[in-house]
């Protein structure tokens, strides 16, 4: 595969970020992009991207969603836990120009519209109020004195 672009490799590790248990939709895929550090581009680029990926068959569409394929999930897989960004995109470009597509694959079009829309959905999502429950409760106001401790009873000797 060459040439092999950043937008490729961020959108295969912002794809693997959000599909793991079923294909991502377009939103998904963008708050995963969005939580990649140094992932910043255009909607027009990424749109390319996802053909390209698509055409080298290292993506597929499933059911309306967006998935990794087998190809694309061992050149992501066997990365170090423990490594910024930069060299994670390095280390995949690496695999990825070592790879040759082979046969042919279905083309996926997603749009500049398409991806704008789900780019303002994941921000409108953002700005929403939703209750977390995960914040501590308040603790209700009791009195803070407690009552004295007893000392144990001695235990008896036979």
């Amino acid at each position: 595969m060459y040439p092999v672009h950043d937008v490729d490799t961020l959108l295969l590790l912002a794809i693997s970020l959000s599909s793991k248990r079923r294909p991502a939709q377009l939103n998904e895929i963008v708050a995963a992009y969005e939580l990649i550090q140094g992932a910043t581009f255009s909607e027009e680029k990424i749109s390319e991207s996802f053909g390209r990926l698509a055409n080298f068959g290292l993506i597929s569409e499933i059911e309306g969603g967006f998935a990794l394929s087998e190809e694309a999930q061992q050149h992501i897989t066997g990365q170090p836990k423990k490594v910024d960004t930069q060299e994670r995109v390095f280390s995949i470009k690496a695999n990825l120009s070592a790879y040759n597509p082979k046969g042919e694959h279905a083309a996926i079009t997603v749009t500049t519209e398409q991806l704008a829309a789900a780019m303002r959905s994941h921000l409108a999502g953002k700005t929403q109020t939703v209750k977390n429950l995960f914040v501590p409760r308040p603790k209700p106001e009791v009195d803070t004195k407690r009552p004295g401790r007893r000392k144990p009873l001695p235990s008896r000797r036979r």
